[in-house]
């Protein structure tokens, strides 16, 4: 698989108001493999919310100004956050409190004084769980498609109810969790597409990329290899213009990247998504990338 890079490590926002206790914690959790933020108020985790989206956040229950608890309460207000895990770091481990933490939408908690490893395994765990969440919400999209999450020695970390279908028909005796002995190429770097026949049934397998850390998604579609029936792709009649940002949005490339290549304002990209997106009667960046590259 190809090698991790700085920006595929999993970003934790770590808030607390004497974030000079917690440098040990940030020392562990960098070694871990995250990419650790700090702000030292609620009023500071939400300016740092405005630029980036973190995988998990770690929040102190108590701090002076804004709380934790009102902190958290209005980052689960927004939408385009509410999907990320907080976990509460307090002294407070009476009942009152922890459940608290909890009706205002804390995941866990953990008390000071601090355990590191503790801390680590609770933020693995829920980490781990909301970007299933997320993967399950992306597979919803690409509709037709299976989705398989894999680990570095090809283990499965989960898959899409139709994936698990198929993978039982492309190997009905590999080991369970284990991915078929058949689809070991679509793990390597930079692969080609992997077409499959069984019992009359085709399927293309194709590596996605990574998503986590040391993780990759694999896209299985049903292919219809002597049919001339046109792909959704095909019949979405893309303007020379949209097919072109679509192409370059496959690539993995930004809006920004792609106005600079195409010589366009990033608000005119926009707008190519936007009817591009209304064309294959798609959501998201991730299902309209996924159509272009099944091809």
């Amino acid at each position: 698989m190809p090698t991790e890079t700085a920006s595929q490590r999993p970003v934790v926002l770590v808030v607390d108001d004497t974030p000079s206790s917690l440098g040990l914690l940030c020392d562990v959790l960098e070694g871990e493999g995250y990419t650790v933020l700090v702000a030292r108020d609620g009023d500071a985790a939400l300016q740092r919310l405005e630029l980036v989206v973190p995988d998990a956040i770690l929040l102190d229950a108590v701090m002076p100004g804004l709380s934790g608890f009102e902190t958290c309460r209005r980052i689960k207000a927004d939408p385009a956050l509410a999907h990320i895990p907080i976990i509460f770091m307090t002294g407070l481990s009476d009942t009152p409190h922890v459940l608290e933490g909890f009706a205002c939408g804390g995941v866990d908690y953990v008390v000071k004084p601090l355990r590191a490893p503790e801390v680590v395994a609770r933020l693995q765990t829920h980490t781990r769980n909301a970007h299933i969440t997320r993967l399950a919400r992306q597979a919803v999209d690409v509709a037709g498609f299976g989705v398989v999450l894999v680990d570095a020695g090809r283990r499965i970390a989960w898959c899409s109810p139709q994936a698990a279908n198929w993978l039982a028909l492309i190997d009905p005796e590999a080991p369970a969790g284990w991915l078929p002995q058949d689809l070991h190429a679509a793990t390597t770097t930079d692969p080609e597409a992997v077409l499959l026949e069984r019992a009359g049934t085709w399927l293309s397998v194709r590596n996605m990329g990574h998503v986590g850390i040391g993780e990759a998604m694999l896209l299985i579609e049903q292919r219809h290899h002597t049919s001339a029936t046109p792909s959704r792709l095909e019949s979405a009649a893309l303007t020379q213009r949209e097919t072109e940002v679509l192409s370059w949005l496959a690539k993995g490339k930004t809006n920004k990247d792609i106005g600079d290549i195409l010589g366009m304002s990033h608000r005119t990209v926009n707008k190519h998504l936007e009817h591009v997106f209304q064309k294959l009667g798609v959501e998201t960046r991730t299902a309209a990338a996924a159509l272009a590259n099944s091809l």
